[in-house]
């Protein structure tokens, strides 16, 4: 990172501030928190109306703990100082010291704490599209703590933050094994542990409302600038070639989803192309400083083509995974992170580490191979134990009535949707004890049915 040190008036030396590199790191954080609520409106839209506010209320629960437990803890396990390349010791608990302890790199300590907050909101959040339709919020609440602690502070500090992983050499420069295979797995424990939805698979759940997905991925798509090319540290050289990755890797995933489904199915569809371009963004996130755009574009249409053929994975393994968290983050974490051993070049990704493709040994492969099965085994086993725990005591599953029902009202006692024929005398107007006063001008009808899509 840019940045030198200039003369302290008491006598020592500050590190000097880098204001073009701190004005680009307030701007990315800003746009990786975007990415939650992008996420809440993919989501949201892929799930049936009847459990849209569940979801959403999922992300933004994220947000409001995670934030928390990073300033409490979290951030001195993940930067602190290093515990046997397995934790950072609580030093940085509090963030205490931070507000004296000037720049690294160019930019306040703070803002680079600020900045990777954002990224452990929306791991969290990413693990449960898996449980849609049919989890408690204060269970999910519970477990999201409990896997920040136990899992995503502590992996992040072997990949980032002077672990075991980081240290063995293994190339992620902005989460496939920190952020997205680590989500995918505990999203894949949980699905275990929760079991199928009612009526799974037997019955259609389809998306409840298209163009709320399509918005969510333009988003996410967004806010994957500042993932990306703010992992950069600075406005530099290697945030310019992450940006132009991420874009052409997520076009070409866009193309690869779609004409899969084009020549299984018949037709390209909305979903498809909003599926896409998440596996896309999902595959270059560990790549995206590594490779030049023609290697973007060939590791875009391998994750879109993968990604979208793992979908039937769950059919054929019986698991439930509501929302494909599986197939998009754990499956393109996996094939970003492993094609990096064949598509690096030494130039951006340091000394020795040109791909197979591009004249290297077999060294880089198997070293990627360790980081991806590493985070792969650790966060699967310990999301299954958390979660295995909390459905046998509080119980984390929702009742199949509160299921079949809706477990919008069950949980939040509002609805998404308000189809009855008066206004305000439902949903969130009855949570708020606001009833209408207006009569009826017409004999009453019969309410419209809400059997949309899904």
């Amino acid at each position: 990172m840019p940045g030198g040190r200039e003369n302290d008036p008491r006598g020592g030396s500050v590190p000097e501030l880098d204001s073009g590199a701190t004005a680009w790191i307030l701007t990315s954080a800003a746009l990786v928190l975007l990415m939650t609520p992008g996420l809440a409106l993919f989501y949201g839209g892929m799930t049936r109306s009847k459990s849209v506010l569940n979801m959403m209320m999922m992300s933004f629960g994220a947000i409001g703990l995670v934030s928390l437990l990073w300033v409490f803890y979290g951030y001195s396990i993940a930067f602190g100082e290093d515990i046997g390349g397995i934790t950072g010791d609580l030093s940085a608990a509090g963030l205490r010291g931070m507000l004296e302890s000037g720049t690294e790199g160019g930019i306040p300590d703070l803002l680079f704490a600020g900045f990777q907050l954002m990224f452990a909101v929306i791991t969290v959040a990413l693990i449960s599209g898996a449980i849609a339709d049919r989890a408690k919020f204060g269970p999910w609440l519970l477990f999201a703590g409990l896997w920040a602690t136990l899992v995503y502070f502590p992996v992040a500090h072997w990949v980032w933050g002077g672990g075991w992983i980081m240290e063995l050499g293994v190339l992620d420069f902005a989460g496939g094994t920190a952020v997205h295979i680590n989500a995918g797995a505990a999203a894949l424990a949980l699905a275990l542990v929760l079991g199928k939805r009612v009526g799974w698979p037997k019955d259609k759940f389809k998306p409840h409302n298209l163009p709320m997905v399509l918005l969510g991925a333009g988003l996410l798509w967004f806010g994957w600038f500042g993932f990306n090319a703010g992992s950069a540290g600075a406005a530099n050289g290697t945030a310019a070639i992450s940006l132009i990755n991420t874009q052409v890797a997520t076009a070409a995933a866009v193309l690869g989803w779609i004409v899969v489904e084009w020549l299984r199915d018949g037709k390209p569809t909305t979903l498809g192309a909003a599926s896409g371009a998440v596996a896309g963004l999902v595959g270059i996130t560990p790549a995206c400083a590594f490779l030049e755009p023609l290697g973007a574009i060939a590791l875009g249409l391998i994750a879109g083509a993968i990604c979208a053929l793992a979908v039937g994975m769950k059919y054929k393994l019986k698991y439930d995974d509501s929302l494909d968290v599986v197939a998009v983050h754990m499956v393109g974490g996996i094939i970003g992170s492993l094609l990096i051993g064949f598509l690096a070049i030494e130039v951006l990704a340091g000394e020795g580490n040109d791909g197979l493709l591009y004249g290297g040994g077999i060294k880089l492969l198997g070293l990627q191979a360790v980081g991806v099965i590493a985070v792969l085994v650790y966060s699967f086993v310990v999301a299954y134990i958390i979660g295995f725990a909390i459905e046998k005591t509080i119980g984390f599953r929702a009742s199949a009535e509160a299921e079949v029902e809706g477990i919008d009202n069950a949980e939040h006692a509002e609805s998404a949707y308000e189809f009855s024929s008066t206004s305000g005398g439902g949903g969130a107007f009855a949570a708020a004890g606001i009833a209408s006063s207006a009569k009826p001008k017409s004999e009453p009808t019969e309410a419209v049915s809400e059997k949309v899509a899904g």
